[in-house]
C-alpha cells in the first residue's frame, strides 16, 4: 500500500515491484528494477528515502529515520529479510544480512557485507569492501572477489524478479494436493515454465 504524507506521495519506477502488503509512506523514491517484499515498512514521513536502481528490500524490513534525515540505498543494495535501516546510507552493491540493524549516521561505502543479526552502531563509517559482523558490529576482514561475485549473483535474481512477477504473479486459492509442477527432483528447484 502507498500512503501520502503531508501532500507528498511515493514515487515508484514502473519496472519495479512493490508488494501490496508493503507499506510505503511519503517522501520515498524507488528506482527501476527494485523489489520491495511483503511486510516491508518504508516510512518517508520525517525525511526522505531514496532507493536507487536495482535494490531489493526483502520481507519485513524497516527503513526510517529521525526528522530531517535522508536515507539512501545506492545502486544494487541488497537488504535481507527483517533488516532495519534507520537513518543510514548504504553504498552500492552492499549486502545487509537478515535481521541486521543499521543505525543512524552509519555510512557503508560500496561492496560491503554486513552479517545476519549484526548491530551496526550509530555513526560508524565503514570503508569499501568491508565484511562487518557482530553485536556491536566490527570490521572482520575485506570482502573477497568471490564473495562479491556471490552477492551480485543473488542480487541479479532480485533484479529479475519484478519482471517475473509482472507476468506470472496473481492472487489465487490454494490447491488441495500437489501437482506435477510442485515436484522437486534431485534437490533442484523446478524449472520455470516458458
Amino acid at each position: 500500500m502507498f500512503y501520502s504524507f503531508e501532500g507528498i506521495k511515493p514515487v515508484v519506477h514502473p519496472n519495479s515491484f512493490v508488494h501490496p502488503q508493503a507499506a510505503v509512506t511519503g517522501n520515498v523514491i524507488i528506482g527501476k528494477d527494485c523489489y520491495i517484499g511483503p511486510g516491508a515498512a518504508i516510512r518517508g514521513d520525517w525525511g526522505q528515502i531514496i532507493i536507487e536502481d536495482g535494490c531489493n528490500v526483502q520481507e519485513n524490513c524497516t527503513i526510517h529515520m529521525f526528522p530531517g534525515v535522508q536515507v539512501v540505498l545506492k545502486h544494487g543494495a541488497h537488504i535481507g529479510h527483517g533488516a532495519i535501516i534507520h537513518g543510514a546510507i548504504i553504498g552500492s552493491h552492499c549486502l545487509i544480512g537478515m535481521n541486521a540493524v543499521i543505525m543512524d549516521e552509519v555510512e557503508l561505502e560500496e561492496e560491503c557485507i554486513v552479517g545476519a543479526l549484526s548491530f551496526v552502531k550509530q555513526g560508524m563509517k565503514i570503508p569499501k569492501r568491508s565484511l562487518v559482523a557482530g553485536n556491536p558490529a566490527k570490521i572482520i576482514k575485506e570482502v573477497s572477489d568471490e564473495m562479491m561475485d556471490w552477492k551480485k549473483e543473488g542480487t541479479a535474481l532480485y533484479q529479475q524478479l519484478p519482471k517475473n512477477l509482472s507476468s506470472g504473479w496473481e492472487a489465487c486459492e490454494p490447491l488441495l494436493a500437489p501437482t506435477e509442477l510442485h515436484l522437486v527432483k534431485e534437490g533442484k528447484y523446478r524449472p520455470r515454465r516458458k
